[in-house]
Protein backbone atom coordinates (compact mmCIF):
# COMPACT_ATOMS: atom_id res chain seq x y z
CA UNK A 1 0.00 0.00 0.00
CA UNK A 2 1.45 3.36 -1.05
CA UNK A 3 0.52 6.86 0.01
CA UNK A 4 -1.72 7.32 -3.01
CA UNK A 5 -3.72 4.24 -2.10
CA UNK A 6 -3.96 5.40 1.51
CA UNK A 7 -5.17 8.90 0.66
CA UNK A 8 -7.49 7.68 -2.10
CA UNK A 9 -9.12 5.26 0.35
CA UNK A 10 -9.93 8.15 2.67
CA UNK A 11 -11.34 10.40 -0.05
CA UNK A 12 -13.45 7.50 -1.36
CA UNK A 13 -15.05 7.35 2.09
CA UNK A 14 -15.90 11.04 1.87
CA UNK A 15 -13.19 12.33 4.19
CA UNK A 16 -11.16 15.45 3.47
CA UNK A 17 -7.46 14.84 2.88
CA UNK A 18 -4.74 17.46 2.55
CA UNK A 19 -0.99 17.26 2.27
CA UNK A 20 0.48 19.87 4.57
CA UNK A 21 3.80 21.44 5.45
CA UNK A 22 6.78 19.69 3.91
CA UNK A 23 4.68 17.34 1.77
CA UNK A 24 2.68 20.21 0.24
CA UNK A 25 5.79 22.33 -0.29
CA UNK A 26 7.62 19.42 -1.94
CA UNK A 27 4.67 18.87 -4.26
CA UNK A 28 4.55 22.54 -5.26
CA UNK A 29 8.31 22.78 -5.77
CA UNK A 30 8.56 19.56 -7.76
CA UNK A 31 10.68 17.70 -5.21
CA UNK A 32 10.50 13.93 -5.04
CA UNK A 33 8.79 12.76 -1.87
CA UNK A 34 10.57 12.22 1.40
CA UNK A 35 10.09 8.76 2.95
CA UNK A 36 7.34 10.36 5.06
CA UNK A 37 4.10 12.09 4.11
CA UNK A 38 2.33 14.61 6.35
CA UNK A 39 -1.45 14.43 6.00
CA UNK A 40 -4.30 16.45 7.51
CA UNK A 41 -7.72 14.78 7.55
CA UNK A 42 -11.13 15.13 9.15
CA UNK A 43 -11.29 11.35 9.60
CA UNK A 44 -10.91 10.38 13.24
CA UNK A 45 -8.65 7.70 14.63
CA UNK A 46 -11.41 5.10 14.70
CA UNK A 47 -12.06 5.66 10.97
CA UNK A 48 -8.34 5.27 10.22
CA UNK A 49 -8.22 2.08 12.28
CA UNK A 50 -11.22 0.70 10.37
CA UNK A 51 -9.67 1.41 6.98
CA UNK A 52 -6.03 0.49 7.59
CA UNK A 53 -4.50 -2.51 9.31
CA UNK A 54 -1.41 -2.04 11.42
CA UNK A 55 -2.11 1.59 12.28
CA UNK A 56 0.29 2.98 14.90
CA UNK A 57 0.16 5.86 17.38
CA UNK A 58 3.62 7.49 17.57
CA UNK A 59 2.80 10.21 20.09
CA UNK A 60 0.90 13.46 19.81
CA UNK A 61 4.02 15.58 19.24
CA UNK A 62 4.65 13.74 15.95
CA UNK A 63 1.19 12.70 14.72
CA UNK A 64 -2.14 11.32 15.86
CA UNK A 65 -1.56 8.15 13.84
CA UNK A 66 0.74 6.67 11.23
CA UNK A 67 0.06 4.15 8.48
CA UNK A 68 3.24 2.46 7.31
CA UNK A 69 3.54 1.53 3.66
CA UNK A 70 6.44 0.28 1.63
CA UNK A 71 8.94 2.46 -0.18
CA UNK A 72 9.66 6.18 -0.31
CA UNK A 73 6.85 8.52 0.60
CA UNK A 74 4.61 5.76 1.87
CA UNK A 75 4.67 6.32 5.62
CA UNK A 76 1.72 8.62 6.23
CA UNK A 77 1.68 10.68 9.43
CA UNK A 78 -1.87 11.87 10.11
CA UNK A 79 -3.25 14.83 12.01
CA UNK A 80 -6.95 14.24 12.67
CA UNK A 81 -8.83 17.54 12.97
CA UNK A 82 -12.42 18.72 13.12
CA UNK A 83 -13.63 20.44 9.92
CA UNK A 84 -13.55 23.86 11.63
CA UNK A 85 -10.25 23.26 13.41
CA UNK A 86 -6.98 24.70 12.15
CA UNK A 87 -3.83 22.61 12.18
CA UNK A 88 -1.20 23.97 14.54
CA UNK A 89 2.25 24.67 13.12
CA UNK A 90 5.42 26.47 14.13
CA UNK A 91 6.02 28.75 11.13
CA UNK A 92 3.51 30.25 8.70
CA UNK A 93 5.35 28.58 5.83
CA UNK A 94 4.20 25.18 7.09
CA UNK A 95 0.53 26.15 6.89
CA UNK A 96 0.78 25.61 3.12
CA UNK A 97 -1.46 22.70 2.05
CA UNK A 98 -2.57 20.80 -1.04
CA UNK A 99 -6.00 19.21 -1.34
CA UNK A 100 -5.46 15.57 -2.27
CA UNK A 101 -8.62 15.29 -4.40
CA UNK A 102 -8.50 18.56 -6.34
CA UNK A 103 -4.67 19.01 -6.21
CA UNK A 104 -5.23 22.68 -5.44
CA UNK A 105 -2.84 24.50 -3.12
CA UNK A 106 -4.01 26.63 -0.22
CA UNK A 107 -1.90 29.36 1.40
CA UNK A 108 -3.51 30.63 4.63
CA UNK A 109 -0.20 32.20 5.67
CA UNK A 110 -0.21 34.35 2.51
CA UNK A 111 3.39 33.47 1.74
CA UNK A 112 2.87 32.45 -1.88
CA UNK A 113 5.26 35.08 -3.33
CA UNK A 114 8.01 33.83 -1.02
CA UNK A 115 7.24 30.17 -1.78
CA UNK A 116 7.29 30.88 -5.50
CA UNK A 117 10.65 32.60 -5.17
CA UNK A 118 12.00 29.60 -3.25
CA UNK A 119 10.76 27.25 -5.95
CA UNK A 120 12.22 29.24 -8.81
CA UNK A 121 15.56 29.88 -7.12
CA UNK A 122 15.21 33.66 -7.27
CA UNK A 123 15.53 34.46 -3.58
CA UNK A 124 17.88 37.35 -4.35
CA UNK A 125 14.92 39.35 -5.67
CA UNK A 126 13.38 39.41 -2.21
CA UNK A 127 16.03 41.89 -1.14
CA UNK A 128 14.43 44.34 -3.53
CA UNK A 129 11.06 43.88 -1.76
CA UNK A 130 11.67 44.50 1.95
CA UNK A 131 7.92 44.54 2.61
CA UNK A 132 7.86 40.75 2.22
CA UNK A 133 8.01 39.08 5.63
CA UNK A 134 10.58 36.25 5.80
CA UNK A 135 9.27 32.81 6.66
CA UNK A 136 10.89 32.83 10.11
CA UNK A 137 8.91 35.96 10.93
CA UNK A 138 5.76 33.86 11.22
CA UNK A 139 6.68 31.97 14.39
CA UNK A 140 3.43 30.98 16.09
CA UNK A 141 2.93 32.04 19.69
CA UNK A 142 3.14 29.11 22.08
CA UNK A 143 5.46 27.06 19.85
CA UNK A 144 7.91 24.96 21.84
CA UNK A 145 11.64 25.38 21.39
CA UNK A 146 12.54 21.89 20.18
CA UNK A 147 9.85 21.75 17.49
CA UNK A 148 10.58 25.26 16.29
CA UNK A 149 14.28 24.43 15.98
CA UNK A 150 13.58 21.21 14.11
CA UNK A 151 11.21 22.92 11.69
CA UNK A 152 13.57 25.83 11.10
CA UNK A 153 16.52 23.49 10.49
CA UNK A 154 14.59 21.41 7.97
CA UNK A 155 13.24 24.48 6.14
CA UNK A 156 16.79 25.82 5.86
CA UNK A 157 18.17 22.51 4.62
CA UNK A 158 15.35 21.84 2.20
CA UNK A 159 14.03 25.09 0.76
CA UNK A 160 15.87 28.24 1.83
CA UNK A 161 18.76 29.08 -0.46
CA UNK A 162 19.44 32.35 1.36
CA UNK A 163 22.40 31.81 3.72
CA UNK A 164 22.18 35.26 5.33
CA UNK A 165 19.45 34.42 7.84
CA UNK A 166 19.92 35.82 11.33
CA UNK A 167 18.19 33.70 13.94
CA UNK A 168 19.90 35.27 16.93
CA UNK A 169 17.31 35.58 19.67
CA UNK A 170 14.52 33.93 17.70
CA UNK A 171 14.42 30.78 19.86
CA UNK A 172 15.70 32.25 23.10
CA UNK A 173 12.32 33.18 24.57
CA UNK A 174 10.39 30.14 23.42
CA UNK A 175 8.81 27.95 26.10
CA UNK A 176 10.30 24.55 26.78
CA UNK A 177 8.61 21.51 25.34
CA UNK A 178 9.06 17.77 25.66
CA UNK A 179 12.25 16.51 23.97
CA UNK A 180 11.49 14.68 20.72
CA UNK A 181 10.93 10.95 21.09
CA UNK A 182 12.98 8.39 19.20
CA UNK A 183 10.71 8.05 16.18
CA UNK A 184 10.36 11.81 15.86
CA UNK A 185 14.13 12.15 15.95
CA UNK A 186 14.52 9.45 13.29
CA UNK A 187 11.96 11.04 10.94
CA UNK A 188 13.58 14.45 11.40
CA UNK A 189 17.14 13.21 10.95
CA UNK A 190 16.28 11.30 7.78
CA UNK A 191 14.38 14.27 6.34
CA UNK A 192 17.31 16.57 7.11
CA UNK A 193 19.85 14.25 5.50
CA UNK A 194 17.71 13.75 2.40
CA UNK A 195 17.50 17.51 1.83
CA UNK A 196 19.78 19.42 -0.57
CA UNK A 197 21.72 21.32 2.11
CA UNK A 198 21.72 19.44 5.46
CA UNK A 199 24.77 21.38 6.67
CA UNK A 200 22.66 24.53 7.03
CA UNK A 201 20.21 22.71 9.28
CA UNK A 202 22.92 21.07 11.38
CA UNK A 203 24.69 24.41 11.82
CA UNK A 204 21.52 25.98 13.21
CA UNK A 205 20.89 23.02 15.52
CA UNK A 206 24.47 23.16 16.82
CA UNK A 207 24.41 26.90 17.44
CA UNK A 208 21.18 26.63 19.44
CA UNK A 209 22.30 23.72 21.64
CA UNK A 210 19.95 21.12 20.12
CA UNK A 211 22.71 18.71 19.11
CA UNK A 212 24.46 18.98 22.48
CA UNK A 213 21.20 18.16 24.25
CA UNK A 214 19.61 15.58 21.94
CA UNK A 215 22.51 14.04 19.97
CA UNK A 216 25.56 14.40 22.25
CA UNK A 217 27.46 11.78 20.21
CA UNK A 218 27.53 14.22 17.31
CA UNK A 219 28.42 17.17 19.54
CA UNK A 220 31.70 15.48 20.54
CA UNK A 221 33.00 15.89 16.99
CA UNK A 222 33.08 19.66 17.46
CA UNK A 223 35.61 19.18 20.28
CA UNK A 224 38.25 17.36 18.20
CA UNK A 225 40.73 19.30 16.10
CA UNK A 226 42.28 18.15 12.83
CA UNK A 227 45.74 18.76 11.49
CA UNK A 228 45.38 21.80 9.24
CA UNK A 229 47.88 20.23 6.85
CA UNK A 230 45.42 17.47 6.00
CA UNK A 231 42.12 19.10 6.93
CA UNK A 232 42.19 22.84 6.20
CA UNK A 233 38.38 22.83 6.29
CA UNK A 234 38.41 22.66 10.11
CA UNK A 235 37.79 20.27 12.97
CA UNK A 236 35.96 16.94 12.77
CA UNK A 237 32.53 18.60 12.88
CA UNK A 238 33.44 21.12 10.16
CA UNK A 239 34.83 18.31 8.03
CA UNK A 240 31.68 16.24 8.46
CA UNK A 241 29.41 19.07 7.32
CA UNK A 242 31.71 19.80 4.39
CA UNK A 243 31.29 16.25 3.04
CA UNK A 244 27.62 16.87 2.26
CA UNK A 245 28.57 19.46 -0.35
CA UNK A 246 30.07 16.74 -2.53
CA UNK A 247 27.17 14.31 -2.70
CA UNK A 248 26.17 13.75 -6.30
CA UNK A 249 22.66 14.75 -7.30
CA UNK A 250 20.72 13.67 -10.34
CA UNK A 251 18.77 16.85 -10.92
CA UNK A 252 15.77 17.82 -12.98
CA UNK A 253 16.63 21.47 -12.44
CA UNK A 254 18.35 23.51 -9.79
CA UNK A 255 15.23 23.80 -7.66
CA UNK A 256 14.17 20.14 -7.80
CA UNK A 257 17.00 17.75 -6.92
CA UNK A 258 16.21 14.08 -6.60
CA UNK A 259 16.57 12.55 -3.16
CA UNK A 260 20.01 11.75 -1.86
CA UNK A 261 20.93 8.24 -0.81
CA UNK A 262 20.11 7.89 2.89
CA UNK A 263 22.78 5.27 3.56
CA UNK A 264 25.47 7.44 2.03
CA UNK A 265 24.23 10.51 3.89
CA UNK A 266 24.14 8.76 7.26
CA UNK A 267 27.54 7.24 6.51
CA UNK A 268 28.93 10.73 5.90
CA UNK A 269 27.36 12.12 9.06
CA UNK A 270 28.73 9.32 11.23
CA UNK A 271 31.93 8.19 9.49
CA UNK A 272 34.23 10.05 11.91
CA UNK A 273 32.11 9.48 15.00
CA UNK A 274 34.94 7.39 16.45
CA UNK A 275 37.59 10.12 16.34
CA UNK A 276 36.61 11.61 19.72
CA UNK A 277 36.78 8.08 21.14
CA UNK A 278 40.14 7.08 19.62
CA UNK A 279 43.69 7.68 20.74
CA UNK A 280 46.49 9.48 18.94
CA UNK A 281 50.20 8.85 19.37
CA UNK A 282 52.91 10.44 17.25
CA UNK A 283 52.10 10.02 13.58
CA UNK A 284 49.23 7.64 14.36
CA UNK A 285 46.25 9.93 14.78
CA UNK A 286 42.78 8.60 15.61
CA UNK A 287 43.99 5.01 15.79
CA UNK A 288 41.10 2.56 15.36
CA UNK A 289 38.51 5.28 14.91
CA UNK A 290 36.69 3.44 12.12
CA UNK A 291 35.88 0.42 14.29
CA UNK A 292 35.06 2.61 17.30
CA UNK A 293 32.89 4.85 15.16
CA UNK A 294 30.97 1.90 13.69
CA UNK A 295 30.11 0.68 17.19
CA UNK A 296 29.10 4.16 18.37
CA UNK A 297 27.01 4.68 15.24
CA UNK A 298 25.23 1.39 15.80
CA UNK A 299 24.35 2.42 19.33
CA UNK A 300 23.13 5.83 18.13
CA UNK A 301 20.97 4.36 15.37
CA UNK A 302 19.49 1.71 17.65
CA UNK A 303 18.43 4.43 20.04
CA UNK A 304 16.60 6.13 17.19
CA UNK A 305 14.98 2.77 16.34
CA UNK A 306 16.36 2.26 12.83
CA UNK A 307 15.87 -1.22 11.34
CA UNK A 308 18.58 -3.71 12.27
CA UNK A 309 19.43 -4.50 8.63
CA UNK A 310 19.80 -0.78 7.89
CA UNK A 311 22.09 -0.38 10.92
CA UNK A 312 24.25 -3.22 9.61
CA UNK A 313 24.65 -1.36 6.32
CA UNK A 314 25.80 1.81 8.09
CA UNK A 315 28.14 -0.27 10.28
CA UNK A 316 29.74 -1.65 7.10
CA UNK A 317 30.23 1.83 5.63
CA UNK A 318 31.80 3.31 8.74
CA UNK A 319 33.95 0.34 9.69
CA UNK A 320 35.42 0.16 6.17
CA UNK A 321 35.57 3.84 5.26
CA UNK A 322 39.39 3.92 5.48
CA UNK A 323 39.87 0.89 3.22
CA UNK A 324 39.27 2.47 -0.22
CA UNK A 325 42.29 4.74 0.21
CA UNK A 326 44.54 1.67 0.58
CA UNK A 327 42.81 -0.45 -2.06
CA UNK A 328 45.59 -0.29 -4.71
CA UNK A 329 48.18 -1.47 -2.16
CA UNK A 330 46.33 -4.22 -0.30
CA UNK A 331 46.19 -7.89 -1.36
CA UNK A 332 42.84 -9.34 -2.40
CA UNK A 333 42.58 -11.49 0.71
CA UNK A 334 42.35 -8.25 2.71
CA UNK A 335 39.86 -6.51 0.43
CA UNK A 336 37.89 -9.16 -1.48
CA UNK A 337 35.12 -9.65 1.06
CA UNK A 338 34.57 -5.90 1.42
CA UNK A 339 34.54 -5.33 -2.36
CA UNK A 340 32.10 -8.21 -2.86
CA UNK A 341 29.43 -6.33 -0.91
CA UNK A 342 26.67 -4.65 -2.96
CA UNK A 343 27.31 -1.62 -0.73
CA UNK A 344 30.88 -1.16 -1.96
CA UNK A 345 29.92 1.45 -4.62
CA UNK A 346 28.29 3.46 -1.81
CA UNK A 347 31.49 3.07 0.21
CA UNK A 348 33.44 4.45 -2.73
CA UNK A 349 31.09 7.44 -2.89
CA UNK A 350 31.67 8.05 0.80
CA UNK A 351 35.43 7.96 0.14
CA UNK A 352 35.05 10.46 -2.73
CA UNK A 353 33.07 12.90 -0.58
CA UNK A 354 35.51 12.42 2.31
CA UNK A 355 38.53 13.17 0.12
CA UNK A 356 36.86 16.09 -1.65
CA UNK A 357 35.92 17.79 1.60
CA UNK A 358 39.53 17.91 2.76
CA UNK A 359 40.70 19.44 -0.56
CA UNK A 360 43.18 16.62 -1.18
CA UNK A 361 42.23 16.11 -4.79
CA UNK A 362 40.82 12.92 -6.24
CA UNK A 363 43.93 11.11 -7.51
CA UNK A 364 43.60 8.50 -4.78
CA UNK A 365 39.92 8.03 -5.52
CA UNK A 366 40.59 7.41 -9.22
CA UNK A 367 43.35 4.91 -8.42
CA UNK A 368 41.06 3.04 -6.04
CA UNK A 369 38.26 3.10 -8.62
CA UNK A 370 40.60 1.54 -11.16
CA UNK A 371 41.53 -1.19 -8.67
CA UNK A 372 37.85 -1.92 -8.04
CA UNK A 373 37.08 -2.04 -11.77
CA UNK A 374 39.97 -4.47 -12.25
CA UNK A 375 38.53 -6.67 -9.50
CA UNK A 376 35.09 -6.65 -11.17
CA UNK A 377 36.56 -7.55 -14.59
CA UNK A 378 38.63 -10.41 -13.18
CA UNK A 379 35.70 -11.74 -11.20
CA UNK A 380 33.71 -12.06 -14.42
CA UNK A 381 36.62 -13.52 -16.40
CA UNK A 382 36.40 -17.35 -16.47
CA UNK A 383 40.14 -17.60 -17.13
CA UNK A 384 41.36 -15.50 -14.23
CA UNK A 385 40.97 -15.37 -10.48
CA UNK A 386 39.58 -12.29 -8.78
CA UNK A 387 43.15 -11.04 -8.23
CA UNK A 388 43.94 -11.38 -11.97
CA UNK A 389 45.99 -14.58 -11.92
CA UNK A 390 45.52 -17.14 -14.71
CA UNK A 391 43.48 -20.17 -13.70
CA UNK A 392 44.31 -23.77 -14.46
CA UNK A 393 41.49 -26.24 -15.08
CA UNK A 394 41.36 -27.40 -11.46
CA UNK A 395 41.51 -23.85 -10.16
CA UNK A 396 38.70 -22.85 -12.53
CA UNK A 397 36.51 -25.59 -11.09
CA UNK A 398 37.50 -24.62 -7.52
CA UNK A 399 36.68 -20.98 -8.26
CA UNK A 400 33.29 -22.01 -9.65
CA UNK A 401 34.00 -20.50 -13.08
CA UNK A 402 33.52 -23.78 -14.97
Amino acid sequence: MNRGTICDALTAEGYGVKLWGYSALDSYMGFDSLPFTWVETDADISALARLFEGIRFPGAALADAVVDGEGAGEHCYFRCIDPDEKLKFSFSLLSFTQDWKTRRFQDPGELYPLIREMRDGRRERLRERPQEEPWWGGLTQGTGRYRALMDAALILARYDGNQENDFDGLFRELPGDEPPRNEEQRVFLCSLLLSPHPGRGFTLLKSQGFIDEIWPELALMDQVNHSKEFHPEGNVWDHTLETFRYRKTASRGAAAPRPHDLRLSLGLLLHDLGKPLSESSGSRRFDGHAELGARAAGKFLRRLEFDSSFIEDIFYLIKNHMLPAALPRLPLQRTGEVMASPLFPTLMELYRCDESSSFKGLDGYYQSSAAYQSYLRNRMNPYRSADGKKLSGSRKRAAGKF
